[in-house]
């Protein structure tokens, strides 16, 4: 009996943790370029108490086993970095990566994180930052008597004044791709930090080094796919009940058990 209050319990605690994740990726289906968790489980130690393959009490070789599970528990949280849809905005700085890779941006220590959320702004100096104020790498900046800028596939950046019918090329957006993202950290804010699970960055321009091209005027925006969410969430509830359940008949049996004295 105490078996199965533990193992209900370690079900009920997979379960709750599953919940808060479904919660995050809801609360984000509308934040730009939001990338959805995934959970995958594991059993735990199983207790042997015959091993499949033992002798019987005839000398042959037994084609099953008796082993008892002690429950499950969370394995891993995975980023799915499947893209989201496109958006039009009309901004000439919202950008959306069609394929892999991330942008580059420097933070205030002068630490680098990556970002899929392409909604840039130009501040008080002319760069192009995030809306938190963080600078794109490579650093671009737009001259004052700009009157408009486009922005190619390959991240060639073009400014064109009133007073000339030709542009004038004032930098290249490059493009970041690891080869493991999902084991970036995440940071919040849409950002993520490399680490040794993911590798080192590979920069290169869109359309490169297999990573994807530039849209001006779009924003990527969030993978979460509200149907199958819920259909997660109303699986999680009833996976949740029924361990809950589990613990309240091993607990009805243990005071069966107890009046029997």
């Amino acid at each position: 009996m105490i078996r199965a209050l533990t193992t209900a319990a370690s079900g009920m605690d997979a379960q709750q943790t599953r919940m808060e994740v479904i919660a995050n990726n809801l609360a984000n289906v509308n934040t730009t370029g939001f990338k959805r968790d995934d959970l995958h489980f594991e059993d735990l130690l199983y207790q042997t108490l015959r091993t499949p393959g033992a002798a019987n009490t005839r000398g042959d070789a037994t084609p099953s086993g008796i082993q008892i599970g002690h429950g499950t528990r969370l394995a891993d949280i995975v980023k799915s970095f499947a893209p989201g849809s496109q958006l039009a905005t009309g901004n000439p700085f919202d950008l959306a990566i069609e394929g892999r890779g991330f942008f580059r941006v420097q933070l205030p220590n002068g630490s680098y994180a990556y970002t899929r959320d392409g909604s840039f702004r130009t501040d008080g100096e002319g760069r192009v930052v995030t809306s938190a104020g963080d600078p794109l790498d490579p650093p671009l900046e737009v001259p004052p008597e700009t009157t408009q800028v486009t922005i190619s596939r390959d991240g060639v950046v073009t400014a064109y004044r009133a007073d000339t019918a030709e542009g004038t090329e004032i930098g290249r957006i490059e493009l970041a791709d690891f080869p493991n993202p999902a084991g970036l950290i995440s940071l919040g804010h849409n950002l993520f930090r490399q680490s040794q699970a993911s590798g080192e960055p590979i920069l290169d321009s869109p359309g490169q080094s297999g990573i994807g091209s530039v849209s001006q005027g779009f924003l990527e925006s969030s993978n979460v796919q509200v149907v199958e969410e819920m259909i997660r969430l109303i699986t999680t509830q009833r996976a949740y009940e029924l361990n809950s359940k589990v613990i309240q008949t091993a607990d009805t049996m243990l005071q069966d058990v107890t009046r029997l004295r």
